[in-house]
């Protein structure tokens, strides 16, 4: 499959000559490019090749939140288990030193911890200590200062696995992307002129009553580039602005809103007709970030674009409507388009050549008022149709009269 894209030699464009030439399309193969932010939001990156894995020790508490919830459950019980393990043999090796574990010790000599008799009781004791859940049977006594200090310890480490475990569950429950899960984008982007200028639009809506806070909306493309000096830009992030700019992005999102770019000189889809966008490898990533008014928690919500999914010459159908003093959102055509005229050239003919919008609005109008001819004269025939149709039954309903004659030829009667 051929697909087409301008090209400008560099020289030129450098030499501040390029506005005066001729855009010449050329044809090339269009190579399938990966996405680098995925509709659900997640990018698609791998890290290969990490040598300094220790840095991640180093923060064990994000690694902790950052690992699958498995690795977090075996790690989470593997903690306290191992925890209970090393303090029952502490025990136990207290009860042995002190001879609490002799069978033929004498009566009069108090235990460390009575009622430990075996590793098995030094476990349930150390269980107890930990968790702080006395059964009343074993007891610490004041014959051993080391089981006290023992004591001391494990209860110290007890708050710790306690603090951190139970952090990082809360903090994986809690985490920002959760609250992203109700912030919806609309499936297409769509290009279309409005105010007179092609503008790229996407709709975002929240699905919860509870509101995001100071919510701001960035967009970047990010396309593969080449420098004049030949450096090669797997990923070249470019900023856009959209229509909200003066006002640092932020947008009160009570209800669903369409986000729109005017395609300007200084945006990078200036050059891009509706056939060199099908085949462009660009993508437009879209980041929606806020804070939690519930939970007071930064999130972000991420989504992006790549050229099949923008639709060249449509615009998003109204959704909001007032019903009985309310006003009502209906999701199921949250990301319904319809057609509408657009000039298929690029934003910088349309400013180069005003009257291509003039033309294009023209032909629209023309269409749409042959189209309503049409409608109307079918509309004519099928009642004429109708029309002829009811005389022909009525007609065919109509009974004749009958005349019935007696022998003598004289007419008796008459039937209807």
């Amino acid at each position: 499959m051929l697909a087409r894209k301008s090209i400008i030699p560099e020289e030129f464009a450098l030499s501040g000559l390029a506005s005066r030439m001729p855009r010449k399309p050329v044809f090339r193969d269009r190579v399938n490019k990966a996405r680098f932010i995925a509709k659900s939001g997640s990018c698609n990156l791998a890290h290969k090749n990490i040598r300094e894995q220790g840095r991640f020790l180093q923060d064990v508490f994000t690694t902790l939140v950052d690992l699958k919830w498995r690795f977090t459950l075996v790690i989470f019980t593997m903690t306290f288990l191992c925890s209970w393990l090393l303090f029952a043999m502490c025990w136990w090796l207290v009860a042995f030193a002190h001879g609490d574990l002799d069978p033929n010790r004498r009566a009069d000599i108090k235990q460390c911890v009575t009622d430990v008799n075996s590793f098995t009781s030094a476990f349930l004791f150390s269980i107890e200590v930990q968790v702080t859940i006395g059964f009343g049977g074993r007891v610490i006594t004041e014959q051993c200062p080391t089981a006290i200090t023992v004591l001391i310890l494990q209860n110290i480490a007890g708050l710790i696995i306690n603090a951190i475990m139970l952090g990082c569950i809360f903090m994986k429950t809690a985490q920002s992307h959760r609250r992203a899960e109700t912030l919806i984008f609309s499936r297409h982007a769509v290009i279309a002129v409005r105010n007179g200028r092609l503008c790229f639009m996407f709709r975002v809506g929240d699905l919860r009553k509870s509101m995001i806070i100071g919510a701001a909306v960035r967009l970047q493309v990010v396309r593969k580039t080449t420098t004049p000096e030949g450096e090669v830009i797997p990923i070249h992030q470019i900023d856009i602005q959209t229509e909200s700019a003066t006002s640092s992005n932020s947008i009160f999102l009570l209800a669903p809103l369409i986000i729109c770019h005017v395609i300007d000189k200084d945006s990078p889809l200036y050059d891009l007709s509706a056939m060199e966008l099908q085949c462009s490898d660009l993508e437009v990533i879209v980041i929606l970030e806020g804070v939690v008014e519930t939970t007071g928690i930064t999130t972000q919500a991420r989504t992006s674009y790549v050229a099949e999914e923008i639709q060249w010459g449509h615009r998003f159908v109204p959704i909001v409507t007032e019903e009985e003093g309310v006003y009502s959102v209906d999701y199921s055509k949250f990301g319904n388009t319809v057609k509408v005229a657009t000039p298929r050239c690029s934003a910088r003919e349309l400013d180069e050549k005003p009257s291509i919008l003039i033309q294009t609005l023209q032909k629209s109008e023309l269409s749409h008022q042959n189209s309503l001819r049409k409608r109307n004269s079918m509309r004519r025939n099928n009642s004429m149709r109708k029309s002829n149709s009811m005389r022909r039954n009525n007609s065919s309903l109509a009974v004749p009269k009958v005349q019935f004659l007696t022998p003598g030829g004289s007419q008796n009667v008459t039937v209807t």
